[in-house]
């Protein structure tokens, strides 16, 4: 987890977080596979109030077709959320300058994610966690493997190749100030085949700050391995929740295994 060692000790300092991902394409929660094949799942404020209700530790919004419009386009839906959602809520897509941050935060986001814009000009990074707080910078990265332990991160909700190394913009950006990175696999997203365990546990041993593990969550195992294998310190999901394959309470029994060591 983060730059801590591998065993048992620094598993147990904090629990790793469960957080429901919620995409969203206008007024709609949708979902996808490999971040494209949209389907509409219903109203975001629905979603968000049953998982806070049911115990999620976080919410995560991505307004998903924000670069095509440059600007995000969740304010009134974080706004709406956070009257009757009291855990934290990141919100991310489309936010490009620190006027954008202020505008979230002020709905009541607690931190941003932040893709695009930073692979554009990583001193927005720095811009950020100087005025806001480290804690609120989250670093977003969007990966594809090209080769065996080998990652390129994406823009534009996984469309757009930038050359970038992952593991070389994971550190650059904790260095600029990042003081967390959700990390999402593109190959895996949608798929519930389960975490690019390689991956998350690359980025979480390069890296002194938080990771939260996305894409391809389908099974309690696959938590349980992104935990353990993976030193994931949080969780992203949404298909599980949102077709309802799994709760909330199953997935935090599955942490406490995952803690134990018991992968039974």
């Amino acid at each position: 987890m983060g730059a801590a060692p591998q065993g048992l000790g620094a598993l147990t300092v904090l629990k790793p977080r469960l957080i429901p991902r919620l995409d969203i394409k206008g007024p709609n929660l949708v979902k996808g596979i490999h971040l494209e094949g949209l389907r509409v799942m219903g109203d975001p404020q629905e979603f968000s109030r049953r998982y806070y209700e049911a115990g999620a530790d976080e919410l995560i919004y991505i307004d998903i077709v924000a670069s095509l419009y440059e600007r995000n386009n969740l304010t009134d839906i974080v706004s709406k959320t956070a009257t009757n959602v009291f855990i934290p809520i990141t919100v991310g897509g489309g936010v490009r300058s620190v006027e954008d941050v202020k505008i979230l935060l002020r709905a009541g986001a607690d931190k941003v994610a932040i893709n695009t814009a930073a692979v554009r000009n990583p001193k927005l990074v720095t811009e950020v966690a100087q005025r806001f707080g480290s804690q609120c910078m989250v670093l977003s990265i969007e990966a594809k493997q090209t080769a065996p332990n080998r990652w390129e991160a994406y823009t534009d909700n996984g469309r757009e190749k930038t050359g970038v190394d992952v593991l070389e913009w994971a550190r650059r950006g904790v260095e600029l100030g990042a003081g967390e990175i959700l990390l999402t696999s593109v190959d895996r997203e949608g798929t519930r085949k389960g975490f690019d365990l390689d991956l998350v546990r690359a980025v979480s041993t390069a890296v002194s700050v938080p990771v939260i593990a996305c894409g391809g969550m389908g099974t309690l195992e696959h938590l349980v391995s992104v935990i353990r294998e993976g030193r994931a310190d949080a969780v992203a999901m949404a298909d599980v929740l949102h077709y309802k394959r799994l709760t909330l309470a199953d997935l935090r029994e599955a942490r406490e295994r995952a803690m134990k060591g018991d992968a039974s």
